[in-house]
């Protein structure tokens, strides 16, 4: 077990949203270590659905850093109240699944956790082993020490019970059954999403109504989709699940967005998210996708979704074939990288690679403007905020970086909006006239 307690609750914090409470987690931690002792550290999972997700591995990695600081840890596959259905942040009554799916799903989960915790330090534990034996006797028993008033506090059951919408009995009774869970086995720290916390609350006080002490509650986000708005499902199809092939993989990954890459990073990996965030976006991207496919596949099939992606998706060079915009100006003072972006109409371009009798059928001067520029000085101070305007192949931060005279400039902003431009310093240009003379790539 690690000895040294404060590098103890630095890895047990990382990525956590709650301790509660954190100084009772040191005094257990601190009596582990005197007694030589490992902490219990317990995290449910009802086999609701056949596949594990990366949501899911936000709770199994943390089981993980437990296991690396040398405490017990009990993965519960909750086979008797996933047949009840958790209530937790739903609006209406769950359908019952049956024995047999349950037990199907249950099997499927003891394959796929290999991947993430260490199976010969882990015990896992089916809540039928308790659940099961319990009588009406014993239920009642349970029920009776809590009440409906505390049951209602929790918000999704107040907010069904305030429209009229049913709460059934057995609803009602998940969360007792869920904290009996930690009493029988005796936990000193439960894992769980955000949207678990009253559960876990309940188990605490549970444990205390049979004379045990209570157990630290530790919740962890929850894990958005490859949508970046809702909660990563597999109903909703915005999922990536740890059995997908590789290519797979790494292909959905490389489809969230930028901000959320970060919460992933630090939720799914192990990488020092400071450093990251000086990497290009893109790089950062790749880097990120190829490191959990490593870890669920393995070096060799990592490197080839990597290829594989570049070779499809990043084969051809956006400015390859891109016509080259020659802005013109007089001006002796350079020429602001955000007067290339914006609309303003000083500019003269034209683009050497359109004859002059297309230039004179597609361009009228009048009305055309610059569809593919940005609307705003700050979109474009935005965008140099977040990095997100790329100079031949350099992150540009200055807003008031200027372009040199009679050179070739790549210019990449936002995420599909690529141009070439040269500027030259010319007090009169015959092609005078404005027009989209470029276009989103891809």
């Amino acid at each position: 077990m690690e000895k040294n307690i404060d590098k103890q609750l630095e890895l047990i914090k990382r990525g956590t949203i709650e301790i509660i409470q954190a100084d009772e987690l040191k005094k257990k931690i601190e009596e582990a270590i005197k007694a030589n002792k490992p902490l219990i550290i317990k995290a449910g999972f009802d086999p609701t659905a056949p596949d594990i997700h990366l949501g899911h591995t936000v709770l199994l990695r943390k089981m993980r850093h437990f296991q690396d600081l040398g405490h017990k840890v009990v993965f519960l596959i909750g086979d008797h109240t996933a047949m009840i259905g958790d209530p937790s942040g739903v609006s209406k009554t769950r359908p019952r699944l049956t024995n047999q799916e349950v037990e199907d799903n249950a099997k499927t989960y003891e394959r796929q956790i290999s991947k993430v915790l260490d199976t010969k330090k882990l015990k896992i534990r089916f809540n039928s082993e308790w659940l099961g034996k319990m009588d009406i006797a014993a239920v009642a028993e349970l029920m009776s020490r809590y009440s409906v008033t505390r049951l209602l506090e929790r918000d999704d059951f107040f907010n069904r019970y305030r429209q009229q919408k049913p709460i059934s009995m057995l609803e009602f009774l998940y969360p007792l059954l869920q904290g009996y869970d930690s009493v029988a086995l005796k936990a000193d720290v439960e894992l769980g999403g955000t949207d678990q916390k009253f559960n876990l609350l309940v188990g605490r006080d549970i444990q205390g109504l049979y004379g045990q002490s209570p157990q630290v509650v530790i919740t962890m986000p929850l894990l958005e989709g490859t949508d970046g708005i809702n909660k990563m499902s597999k109903s909703l199809g915005n999922y990536v699940g740890i059995n997908e092939p590789a290519k797979d993989m790494f292909g959905k990954l490389m489809s969230i967005s930028d901000e959320l890459m970060y919460k992933y990073y630090e939720l799914l990996t192990d990488e020092d998210v400071a450093k990251i965030k000086n990497m290009h976006p893109m790089e950062a991207k790749k880097n990120l996708s190829a490191t959990i496919v490593r870890q669920y596949h393995g070096e060799t099939e990592a490197k080839e979704a990597k290829d594989r992606f570049e070779q499809t998706f990043q084969k051809q060079d956006p400015f390859t074939g891109l016509a080259t915009i020659k802005l013109h100006t007089s001006s002796n003072s350079g020429f602001a990288l955000s007067s290339v972006l914006c609309k303003a109409k000083d500019i003269r371009l034209y683009s050497e690679q359109v004859s002059l009798k297309e230039k004179t059928k597609y361009f009228d001067t009048e009305r055309v403007t610059f569809s593919w520029a940005l609307k705003s000085k700050s979109e474009f101070r935005r965008l140099i905020k977040q990095g997100a305007i790329i100079i031949n192949g350099e992150k540009i931060t200055d807003p008031d970086y200027t372009l040199e005279d009679n050179k070739l400039y790549n210019i990449k902003f936002g995420k599909t909006r690529f141009v070439k431009i040269i500027v030259t310093r010319n007090n009169f240009c015959q092609e005078n006239f404005m027009g989209d003379a470029l276009k989103p790539f891809g």
